[in-house]
């Protein structure tokens, strides 16, 4: 169980390997954003929502866009708990009351005021919009960890908001010098 700094996972990037073996999370790159000794919190930043737009959000959630502003928010499916919740996962160049610092890097936003001020021209700079979100109850992540169903790396803004959304889970696992093709799907302990 995570009771200190060092073990925790809090901003790190967890990579999915075939053993995951839940086709939800095939390739995934999941941010973390919570981790303690009661389970871990997640969202997931490289799987495109691709029949949402963030047009068709704002209109529905009766958000007017200024005319002025060219808004690119890419909808990313953030987990399966809680689909209807919508998470900001943005640079530190924006604080609202209810913004939680995740890191030195990193904030997290869940509120409509967010997508509000993104629609006016005044959010983050970097930004990643997700609906959902993943979890683990106490141990749950730490049993996956000793199963290989993840990779961990240090999440960068540059990796984060800089790479490709369908090419970040490959540029990631390269970085850690990984050939993806000797990932196999079957679990094996030293």
């Amino acid at each position: 169980m995570p009771n200190s700094e060092d073990t925790s996972l809090i901003g790190k990037l967890l990579l999915a390997t075939p053993q995951i073996g839940d086709p939800r999370f095939a390739q995934a790159a999941i941010f973390i954003c919570a981790h303690d000794e009661h389970g871990a919190m997640g969202l997931v930043v490289n799987q495109k929502m691709e029949n949402v737009k963030s047009d068709h959000l704002f209109e529905q959630l009766n958000i007017e866009k200024s005319d002025a502003v060219q808004v690119q928010l890419p909808v990313m499916q953030g987990g399966p708990v809680d689909m209807a919740r919508g998470f900001l996962l943005h640079s530190k160049d924006y604080k609202q009351k209810d913004t939680v610092d995740v890191n030195e890097e990193f904030s997290v936003t869940g509120t409509l005021e967010a997508l509000r001020c993104i629609a006016a021209g005044e959010g983050p700079k970097d930004k990643i919009f997700m609906l959902g979100y993943a979890g683990w109850g106490e141990g749950q992540l730490e049993q996956e960890l000793s199963e290989n169903a993840w990779l961990v790396i240090s999440a960068t803004p540059d990796l984060l908001f800089k790479t490709a959304t369908n090419k970040l889970w490959l540029t990631a696992v390269n970085m850690l010098g990984i050939d993806p093709s000797h990932l196999s799907g079957e679990a094996g302990h030293a």
